[in-house]
């Protein structure tokens, strides 16, 4: 891990967006689906998964295997995450509105909830039973009639039991052993058997991706997520084994993952660097965390904290932990960030399970422009316009002259005729 000047710190963007030839594969596949459906889900599945997948749909069955599969320590920990993350996203509820004006206009908004969501869920170096909760419970507290689920089978056909408990715990009925851009393209148009979403969310491999890209537009999607990515903040008051331990708990994640304290202090700095390598080795991740840290993660040393908050809004980072004296001071000094985190005792792992937050942040800087994934993110809105026919008459004429401006005239008629109607009859 480098020690390098804040001002030379920088978070490359680390997205997997994949070479021209692998988006032209994805853009085979997802056209294959598009034409062939379920014929084509199950020659991809052979071909990448190398598995033969006779039912798609997971079956009432082997979810009673799943449950046999885990410990009731785990199913409880899943309920009580699940109660945090349903509670806190209950408060981010909008509903619509209306109003009347005096002339008898009534102007508003109706929020109205997605009618099916798909959501990917991963099946590669771990189970992520965090990521179905994260993402199915905010869409269901806004409404979303249906959630679904697609992952991708293991080499025996079947699906972590951890990962269909927790959709069984959130309240999901069908959940599809499809993986990889061929089930991005499933929910994207549909099939004989999985069907047609509104909106995609869940994180993935570059080819999952890469075939979000390319059916935004058909479909809505979250986010073109990167490698997972911290930033600390620390002076002396911090602990270092405290602070090596929340670096290490993303730089474990994916080798691409970032990893970086801002630190104005040098004995910090130092103290942390051997806790990294101390605790690093212990770690059953190790060689995932060792490569995190050698090549996406880095120590700075800052003037004071100030340059370090200056320097955490530049990179706008996913995680944002300030682990300082008077944490709360800072506060508003902080201007990008997808998830932040105040003091000693509340490290970035409390947000990935259980303090509430979806922990689906925007990565690679995007917190610059984007937001956690919310409630909102579920619902669409609905201008609603009832004019009188006082505004008709007060306002029409300004209609007309912007109209006639831009050269649509038929917009301009559409207002005469009305008040030509009101000089007729008066």
């Amino acid at each position: 891990m480098s020690i390098v000047k804040a001002d030379e710190l920088d978070i490359r963007r680390r997205e997997e967006t994949g070479s021209p030839e692998e988006e032209r594969m994805v853009r085979e596949v997802i056209r294959h689906v598009q034409h062939k459906g379920d014929t084509a889900l199950a020659a991809y599945t052979r071909r990448f998964d190398k598995v033969e997948v006779t039912e798609t749909l997971v079956s009432a069955v082997e979810m009673e295997d799943a449950y046999q599969q885990v410990e009731p320590a785990f199913i409880n920990a899943l309920q009580t995450a699940a109660a945090k993350i349903r509670a806190y996203h209950e408060r981010q509820k909008r509903t619509s509105w209306m109003e009347t004006e005096t002339d008898g206009t009534v102007l508003g908004q109706l929020v109205l909830p997605l009618e099916r969501v798909g959501v990917y869920v991963p099946g590669g170096r771990a189970a992520y039973p965090s990521t179905v909760l994260m993402t199915v419970i905010p869409a269901q507290v806004a409404g979303v009639e249906e959630v679904v689920i697609t992952t991708p089978p293991q080499a025996d056909g079947k699906i972590d039991a951890t990962t269909l408990v927790a959709a069984r715990e959130a309240g999901v009925e069908r959940i599809f052993k499809v993986g990889g851009a061929q089930a991005i393209a499933a929910l994207a148009f549909g099939t004989e058997t999985i069907p047609r979403v509104d909106k995609i969310c869940g994180p993935g491999n570059r080819y999952v991706t890469l075939a979000k890209r390319l059916v935004y537009g058909q479909v809505d999607i979250d986010m073109i997520a990167g490698p997972s990515e911290i930033v600390v903040i620390a002076d002396d008051s911090a602990d270092a084994a405290w602070v090596a331990a929340d670096l290490l708990s993303q730089a474990e994640h994916d080798p691409m993952a970032s990893a970086v304290l801002l630190t104005p202090s040098q004995t910090l700095a130092a103290a942390v660097t051997r806790e990294l390598i101390s605790q690093c080795e212990r770690l059953p991740r190790r060689e995932i965390a060792a490569q995190s840290l050698r090549e996406h993660g880095a120590i700075a040393i800052t003037v004071d904290v100030a340059e370090a908050v200056a320097t955490a809004n530049r990179l706008a980072p996913e995680h944002l932990q300030l682990m300082v004296e008077d944490p709360w001071s800072w506060v508003g000094q902080v201007r990008h960030a997808g998830a932040l985190f105040l003091g000693h005792w509340s490290p970035e792992a409390l947000g990935d399970y259980v303090a509430g937050p979806s922990h689906v942040l925007p990565t690679n800087g995007t917190a610059r422009f984007s937001s956690p994934l919310g409630v909102d993110d579920f619902t669409k809105k609905t201008s609603l316009i009832a004019a009188s026919r006082d505004m008709i008459q007060r306002d029409g004429q300004t209609v007309v002259t912007l109209a006639e401006a831009e050269g649509l005239s038929a917009h301009a008629a559409s207002i005469r005729v009305r008040l030509e109607k009101e000089d007729t009859h008066g």
